[in-house]
This record gives C-alpha cells, structure tokens and sequence, in this order.
C-alpha cells in the first residue's frame, strides 16, 4: 500500500470536529492563530491515523518486516529490511507536505519560506542495500519481467511484497473502501468547502491582505506555497528567496488577521458532520477494515 502525503494548506485533522478550549467568536468560529487553536475535525476518527500518527509508518514497518522473511526465504539470505531499486539511475520522488504548524511559524517564515532549512537531512531513498535484478523480480512478482521460475522455485506472481500485503489485509472485507472512502469524501468535501460563500469571503479578505503587503494575489493560501517562483529542487525544499519569505510571512499574517482557518475549520466541519450522518455505515465499515488492519500489524511485529 503505497501512502502518499497530500500537499494542503488546509489540512490539519482530529476527533470529534466539536470547538473545545481556546477563544471563539459569538458564532462559535474558532479563533486560530497557531497550530494548536485548531479544533479537531470530524472525518478524524475514520482516518487510518487516528490513534497512530505514524500509522502508516508502522504499517511499513510490518510489511517490509513479512517482506524480507519471504525473500529470505526464498534464498536470499542477506536480503535486507528496507531495500533500494535495482538500477543507479532510479529516481527518487519526494512528496512535500505541509501542515498548519508550519503555516502558523512566523519564525520559520521569516527564514525558510515555504522551504526548510536546506541542513535537514531529507532521506530520498530506502536505507537498505541496493536490490539485484533477479531479487526484484521476486520481491515485487514476475508480473513486472524476468522469469517465473528463480533458483528453481516458482516466483510469486505478486511477489513477497504482494503476499507481504495478502497477511496484513487479511479479513478485510472491501479494501478499496478501507483505504479510499475517507480520502475521498474528504476530498469532495473539501472542495465543497471552497465553495462556500463564507470560505469565498474569508479567502477574498485574505487575498487582498498579502496584495496590501506588497505581495503577488493569490487565490488562496495553497496557491501561494504551490507557487513555481519557489523553483522547488528534486528533493521539495525551495530557493527560499526574499520573495518567497516575504509571502509566507504576509501569509501567516493575513490568516491570522481574518481568522481564515478558523472560517475554513468551521464550514468544513459542518459539512463533515452533515457527510457522516447521511452515509455513517460507509464510514464505520472503512473504520471496521482500518481496525482490522491494524490488528494484523500488531501481530506481526509482535513476532519481530
């Protein structure tokens, strides 16, 4: 199961979407000016993270666990845990993220833009040794080349990688729904909620408030970390120029004098909530799958 992060400005979850704690206005918006004003969302609890933030990280771990037993099995004695692709000239993708943590750091603003500082070490590809041809074929199954038959033994069609998968989805009823019913219902509510005339109207003030502080006039706070003046290298940090700091300062600024994310957290949770009432047997079946995930995982590092 390949996890990709999404790059979004607006994309900070939690429990039970209901505003506790912190300053609120008459009309119960939450008054955000830092990560932690922020109220949980709805949607949070049907979420593969939501008792984990590194869940997913965890999952990983279990099948690259499974994965290297099958390999070694197979006569791959020093196969290891976390393997490289075959081939030099493999090219590493790296998926930039951003959270409101980060939106919200003025300090961080001032000095890295819409980047990080470039001293980070950013780990683009796995720790492990680099694969053979001939173990690829059998880590991921003879589906992607090579022969059926390595070392006298027939290759998994879907690989170790695949059987890897096989016993740590095992009893889930509807995968695809376990993984992208969330996601996707997410996403659709998502964009309904930019839709809406108070998101439009906060999203307006705040547009014209960075054009007001000298800066370029963006649709909304993810136009302008998306913005190509960044020049975002091969491993997503940016150039981090006098512009680019200037923005994400004026960003932070502006959002925090309109109150947009409390605007954003307050029309996008109304939503979720409405979503979940009207298709709650979706949702708790993905959680139902989610679970049962989980518990695989949690049995197979058990034997680690």
């Amino acid at each position: 199961m390949g996890v990709a992060a999404a790059v979004s400005v607006f994309l900070l979850v939690g429990c039970d979407g209901s505003p506790s704690g912190g300053q609120r206005t008459a009309d119960g918006v939450p008054i955000v000016r830092e990560a932690k004003d922020l109220p949980e969302l709805p949607l949070h609890r049907y979420e593969f993270t939501a008792d984990d933030d590194n869940a997913y990280r965890t999952l990983h771990r279990a099948q690259a666990l499974l994965a290297q037993r099958c390999m070694r099995d197979f006569g791959f004695a020093d196969f290891p845990r976390d393997p490289k692709s075959p081939g030099s000239g493999a090219v590493a993708l790296v998926a930039v993220s951003q959270d409101f943590a980060g939106l919200f750091d003025l300090e961080k603003a001032r000095r890295w833009g819409y980047g990080w500082d470039p001293k980070r070490a950013v780990p683009v590809e796995p720790a492990g040794r680099r694969m053979t041809t001939e173990e690829s074929y059998v880590y991921r199954g003879h589906r992607i080349g090579g022969q059926p038959t390595i070392r006298g033994r027939r290759v998994p069609e879907q690989g170790c990688l695949g059987r890897a998968d096989e016993r740590l989805y095992r009893g889930v009823r509807d995968l695809r729904r376990t993984w992208a019913y969330v996601p996707r219902r997410g996403a659709v509510l998502q964009q309904a909620a930019m839709k809406d005339k108070r998101m439009r109207r906060v999203l307006k003030a705040w547009s014209q408030c960075v054009v007001d502080k000298g800066f370029k006039r963006y649709g909304a706070p993810d136009d302008a970390f998306r913005d190509k003046a960044w020049k975002r290298d091969n491993g997503g940090n940016t150039s981090r120029s006098r512009r680019e700091r200037g923005t994400a300062v004026a960003d932070i600024e502006c959002k925090r004098e309109h109150n947009t994310a409390g605007v954003w957290w307050s029309v996008l949770s109304e939503a979720q909530r409405a979503d979940i009432a009207r298709h709650r047997s979706a949702y708790e079946s993905a959680r139902r799958g989610q679970e049962t995930v989980r518990d695989n995982v949690r049995e197979v590092l058990a034997t680690e």
